[in-house]
């Protein structure tokens, strides 16, 4: 209890004198004075004004929006201690406004984000480590690959309500027109040899003007990173060395990375993937691409428009192993923040388990925590997005590379694969994305974890 003062000192002080004074019977008096502090304390509780904390989240899809408007109303709806106002932030500039917030120290208390984006804003100290409020218990609930998202220097800075998953959608009435065999699991993924032959048996068809859509009207950006390293990293390649990220030379440019890369431009040439789609239905509207690469976040409008015919595929062996990417927008509390542990209260109520089953159910992501996961329907073991698990936890999915230059080498990626797909020269895009990424590190003095 804080320390009396005004009346309920006044108060005291009086009761004090009259004992002191009058009483004979201490019994008598201990029961008074227990009444009276028990009242005092109520009195204060019932007077103390309620912490109010801002709380950033982009602008994403609708579904994630309306399940976080509901949270929001619910939570302060449930309790007094803590208000929360939400403020939503387009999610092109986000990035942007967040940095820029950061230099006019005007950040709010909560703060979401991009998961690649921890290792900057933690190396930039934007962030404050939230191992004090995770217990061993709550850690060990958590996917690794969520902890290993949030985790820099050691230190844990970040967490999702949901992971990402990554793989190939597909049409199974045109797979089975076309003659092509459906994996079911990791374990029977396509094989390069196979994912061309699926492509040019597709094409075939009548109803089918390209065989995949790569989700090129996404624009260039961070998903050019997440979708398509992964092809890279089945290769051999990566974005950078990661035995210390101090250069990206000679992994990103390598013979692996310039063979992939080469490859990926011929499905854009030889009229397998479309440069310029129409817009964003060609799979599950239109149906004029037979498969769709891209993430759990389409599952709503695949489903609702495909139905039965609707099938997850793994993602394919296109190099010596199979690799997919991991990770999605997560909370950290900054380190501007007035009320960190009335910030942590309300990250508390998001991440539990059917908080996280309320968003998931609505957005068709991963499950962020194991005792989630038990009690999803789809993701559980006859899940119709099981393959999404199975990726995370067998090994197949790779984090994007834990480093503060991390936004220099995805802008830079992106750059590359936007040309590379446009005709360009691979070999002489991805030594460009090179000498950006290194020259940001030379400038940066190698990222030292100072943290």
């Amino acid at each position: 209890m804080e320390a009396l003062d005004g009346p309920f000192q006044v108060i005291l002080i009086n009761f004090f004198h009259f004992y002191r004074n009058y009483s004979t019977d201490s019994s008598w008096f201990t029961l008074i004075l227990l009444t009276v502090l028990l009242l005092t304390n109520f009195t204060l509780i019932a007077l103390a004004e309620p912490v109010t904390i801002e709380v950033w989240f982009h602008s994403g899809k609708g579904e994630e929006r309306e399940v976080l408007d509901a949270q929001v109303k619910d939570f302060n709806a449930m309790q007094n201690e803590v208000i929360v106002k939400a403020v939503r932030l387009p999610e092109g500039s986000y990035n942007e406004q967040v940095s820029g917030a950061a230099l006019a120290g005007d950040m709010p208390d909560l703060l979401d984000f991009d998961g690649p984006y921890v290792y900057n804003y933690a190396w930039a100290g934007y962030l404050v480590p939230l191992d004090y409020y995770v217990s061993d218990y709550l850690r060990d609930d958590f996917l690794p690959t969520i902890i290993a998202q949030g985790t820099y220097g050691g230190k844990l800075y970040a967490l999702g309500t949901f992971d990402s998953g990554l793989a190939i959608w597909g049409n199974k009435a045109y797979l089975k027109k076309a003659g092509v065999r459906i994996p079911t699991s990791i374990k029977d993924a396509w094989n390069l040899d196979e994912f061309n032959e699926a492509l040019k048996k597709l094409k075939a068809l009548d109803e089918v003007e390209y065989p995949i859509d790569f989700k090129m009207n996404y624009g260039q950006g961070e998903w050019y990173t997440c979708g398509f390293s992964p092809i890279i990293q089945s290769w051999g390649a990566d974005l950078i060395d990661r035995s210390d990220f101090q250069s990206a030379d000679g992994v990103l440019n390598g013979p692996e990375a310039v063979e992939a890369m080469t490859w990926f431009q011929s499905l854009f040439s030889n009229g397998y993937a479309n440069i310029q789609p129409a817009g964003d239905d060609d799979f599950y509207g239109r149906k004029t691409a037979a498969l769709s690469f891209v993430g759990h976040w389409m599952w709503g409008p695949h489903s609702k428009e495909l139905g039965d015919n609707l099938v997850l595929l793994p993602m394919p062996k296109f190099g010596d192993k199979a690799v997919t990417g991991m990770g999605s927008w997560c909370w950290g509390i900054t380190s501007q923040s007035k009320h960190p542990d009335a910030a942590w209260k309300f990250l508390e109520y998001l991440i539990n388990s059917e908080q996280i089953l309320h968003m998931t159910n609505a957005n068709g992501a991963v499950p962020a925590r194991k005792s989630a996961l038990a009690n999803s329907e789809l993701y559980g073991p006859n899940g119709a997005l099981r393959v999404f698990t199975e990726q995370l936890e067998g090994g197949v999915a790779v984090t994007r590379p834990e480093t503060p230059a991390y936004p220099t080498i995805s802008s830079a990626f992106a750059e590359a694969v936007q040309n590379i797909v446009n005709g360009a020269d691979v070999k002489t895009e991805l030594d460009k994305a090179v000498q950006k990424i290194d020259q940001d590190i030379e400038d940066n003095r190698g990222y030292p974890i100072t943290n």
